[in-house]
């Protein structure tokens, strides 16, 4: 009789157990991480990025997108562009001017000068995305023409030539894409809409000198203004 009773309470006690463990919330499990970091990124909000004379450079990414922007020396032919914004690395001096006198407020973009190069120091421009991320036309303009790059015998992307509207003695060059589908030479751009193409990795035939202020290895699209006299055309 004993052992009866035994046998009833332990076949309750194991029912119970089963009960309460089917109520149990489950455990918790670890979402994959946002994925908005992978999107190629859609067309910026038209954002000043710098400046030639009465021309002037849109930003070519979202600027949720942009990782860092530097200034380098881009060659002899390269015309010095105006950075618009906050210097994010300023020399002693400059530092020393803001605070006397006040300055270097903050802006919407904000970039950094890079050491070492060819020609003005502000002759190119780099603008540090993911890779993959969705290129925009920086101006108004047609054109003029789109050719692939090749750096160390290597086929990475294309150069889309560029004519503005408002300065067509002058050739806006952007580089480290592949140009989207369909587009071409003859083409009218509009900047901040016209999508050029995706920015691509380029890092494992050249280091990149942004990669000082990213956490990449300073994927980047780059641009450049130039005289047309200088641009050979195919």
């Amino acid at each position: 009789m004993l052992l009866a009773i035994l046998v009833a309470v332990v076949a309750a006690t194991a029912l119970t157990v089963d009960r309460l463990a089917s109520e149990a919330p489950l455990p918790a499990v670890a979402l994959p991480e946002p994925t908005e970091h992978l999107l190629p990124g859609t067309a910026p909000e038209p954002q000043i990025l710098a400046l030639f004379e009465n021309l002037r450079l849109f930003l070519p990414v979202a600027p949720d997108r942009v990782t860092a922007i530097g200034y380098r020396g881009s060659g002899a032919d390269a015309l010095p562009l105006d950075p618009f914004g906050t210097l994010a690395n300023p020399g002693v001096l400059v530092q020393l001017k803001n605070k006397l006198f006040g300055g270097g407020q903050d802006q919407p973009v904000r970039y950094y000068l890079i050491e070492g190069g060819a020609g003005p120091q502000t002759g190119g421009v780099d603008i540090g995305a993911p890779v993959g991320t969705n290129t925009y036309a920086p101006v108004d303009g047609t054109i003029l023409a789109i050719n692939p790059v090749v750096i160390s015998g290597e086929l990475v992307g294309h150069r889309v030539d560029i004519q503005p509207t408002s300065s067509p003695g002058l050739v806006v060059t952007v580089t480290n894409i592949r140009v989207a589908p369909g587009l071409e030479a003859g083409h009218t751009v509009t900047a901040s809409e016209t999508r050029l193409g995706r920015l691509i990795d380029v890092s494992r035939v050249e280091t990149a000198a942004l990669a000082e202020f990213t956490q990449d290895s300073g994927h980047h699209v780059h641009i450049e203004i130039v005289q047309a006299a200088n641009v050979a055309l195919p």
